[in-house]
């Protein structure tokens, strides 16, 4: 008889504390928003795991000369990727300058809108199917 009870207690234990995690239970969804995401880059993928865009800080190289005659700076790029790998918009900003470009992808050549802010000057490249290109300065 006394193990009877003990079972009967044991089982109403059981189930008071199966209500009360029931009941403090939360919703699995999204809590809220992070006020901030930080990473050294970011990258998103498609379903079937191919970068499709990416946001990097690229590191100053001094091996590297720039058409200005200066070293490579630091840049931070984003680029938005059609589905073959290949960068279609480019953002970049650095100290020294800023560009944006945009790329289509033409069966004989490709084809371009490059706008480009560095030091004192500034620039509009146009280049299309046939390869011609057109350079805009003020």
């Amino acid at each position: 008889m006394k193990m009877q009870r003990l079972l009967v207690a044991l089982t109403g234990i059981n189930l008071l504390l199966l209500i009360g995690l029931l009941a403090e239970s939360r919703p699995t969804g999204a809590q809220g928003v992070a006020p901030v995401l930080r990473g050294h880059a970011l990258e998103i993928v498609d379903r079937q795991g191919r970068v499709r865009a990416s946001l990097i800080v690229q590191p100053a190289d001094p091996g590297v000369t720039m058409p200005s005659g200066g070293t490579s700076p630091e840049t931070v790029i984003l680029r938005l990727i059609d589905p073959y790998g290949r960068p279609s918009v480019k953002i970049a900003a650095s100290e020294q300058g800023s560009g944006l470009s945009f790329t289509g992808h033409a069966k004989s050549h490709e084809t371009y809108v490059v706008l480009k802010a560095e030091g004192t000057t500034s620039s509009l490249k146009l280049r299309n199917e046939d390869a011609r290109e057109q350079v805009i300065k003020p």
